[in-house]
């Protein structure tokens, strides 16, 4: 097992990932959050540097982080990206996860909208590794409104003005 090649800059911090090559000449990654080899596409790629951004430097425990959550939404199952939880296991944060040559468009929040009908986060956060995005709901108020960065665990916790 071997660190990865970085397969393109992104605006995280670079974390080292362990990859290995795949009989048809691609390559996996290891995820640490799912304890397995998994397929090293693009997204993939960003998936595994924000995850590791989270827990590394955000403060995020990686017990409280899942990779690939299943839900089911108007009867078809689903799956979302990252789904990060409080310390009493509900649902905190849904992080997706587009390529770095995916824009960041209204789609990809109408996506991470109809998983949080199911789950009811705190926070949706959409990030192609170049550009992310994270806004916050007020469900008391039905108000929602986009903060300058990503929260850390800790300020992920705070109720929001």
């Amino acid at each position: 097992v071997r660190p990865a090649r970085v397969l393109m800059q992104l605006s995280l911090p670079l974390a080292e990932l362990k990859t290995r090559p795949t009989a048809d000449g691609g390559a996996e990654v290891y995820d640490p959050l799912r304890r397995r080899f998994v397929a090293l596409t693009p997204e993939e790629y960003v998936r595994q540097q924000f995850a590791a951004w989270l827990v590394g430097e955000l403060g995020y425990p990686a017990s409280h982080v899942a990779n690939e959550v299943s839900l089911t939404l108007n009867g078809t199952r689903r799956r979302c990206d990252t789904l990060v939880y409080d310390s009493q296991g509900e649902p905190l944060m849904i992080v997706e996860y587009k390529a770095p040559t995916v824009a960041i468009c209204q789609e990809v929040f109408d996506q991470v909208v109809r998983y949080n009908m199911v789950l009811r986060a705190r926070h949706l956060v959409v990030s192609n590794g170049l550009r992310h995005y994270c806004c916050v709901i007020d469900y008391d108020s039905g108000k929602y409104h986009f903060l300058p960065g990503i929260p850390d665990y800790q300020g992920a916790l705070r109720k929001y003005e």
